[in-house]
């Protein structure tokens, strides 16, 4: 029984260290002990103990004071040893290169990570005037072309089954209503893309696609633009750039 309990315990403690990289991974910047505690509601006394042994081994830091909290720089080299070793980012490489050239624009793989889009590789535009998203960022899946060319590809009953009824508005455009974003995966399923219209972000339009490598897909591949810059003929190009992107990236992933 001790055993048992013993390795129970294990259990627990290791579900609350990833939940507490995960608090620090989505909050940027130091946080006290009591907000970190008022989050996650662990008592602050296991709390303390198990911060200040990730203090130790590196993956949290602290500030001159030692009350202060941030993630720590082995968080990011974890992340770094995902990005190296994946191969589809590694396959996807020429064709990002190259969707970059074409169009001119922003480009962003991502992937499907419960409800949340998470960036795999980017390409920034040369404009001045340009978007700009870290690898490793994550965003709402409903509020983004990337993630909805992806939602696009589960069934009906599998969105709703993924997302609750009310979604969280990031612009006074996102879609809030699931119902009316099951609608309009329909559309994106019989034209081949989906169209985020400053859902994410206010001024910039974006165009997503789908790499159905595996069904349901797990990775897409976008161009964004300022809204101020896109004009019909632009718009065209990017849609044909991103359908010439699909076929290569599936061709560069079929091995995989």
């Amino acid at each position: 029984m001790a055993v048992a309990d013993g390795a129970g315990s294990q259990v627990k403690s290791a579900v609350r260290t990833v939940e507490l990289l995960e608090f620090f991974a989505g909050r940027p910047g130091m946080h006290s002990l009591a907000a970190v505690q008022e989050s996650v509601g662990y008592p602050k006394s296991s709390l303390y103990m198990l911060l200040r042994t990730l203090v130790d081994l590196g993956w949290i830091e602290t500030d001159a004071t030692g009350t202060r909290y941030g993630i720590g720089v082995r968080a990011l080299l974890v992340g770094t040893s995902y990005i190296d070793g994946d191969e589809v980012v590694a396959a996807a490489r020429p064709t990002l290169d190259r969707l970059s050239d074409d169009t001119s624009e922003t480009i962003h793989l991502a992937r499907l990570d419960g409800t949340s889009v998470v960036y795999l590789a980017t390409r920034q535009s040369q404009h001045y005037l340009r978007p700009f998203t870290r690898v490793g960022r994550r965003l709402p899946a409903h509020s983004t072309s990337l993630g909805k060319a992806l939602l696009a590809t589960y069934s009906d009953e599998q969105v709703r089954k993924l997302l609750p009824e009310s979604l969280e508005p990031l612009t006074e455009h996102t879609h809030t209503d699931r119902e009316k974003l099951i609608a309009e995966l329909a559309q994106i399923r019989e034209q081949g893309f989906a169209v985020d219209r400053e859902e994410n972000t206010l001024g910039l339009r974006c165009f997503g696609i789908a790499v159905p490598y595996r069904t349901p897909a797990r990775d897409a591949v976008s161009c964004s633009v300022p809204v101020a810059r896109l004009t019909p003929g632009h718009e065209q190009l990017i849609k044909d750039a991103l359908f010439d992107a699909r076929d290569r990236l599936l061709l560069a992933t079929r091995r995989l």
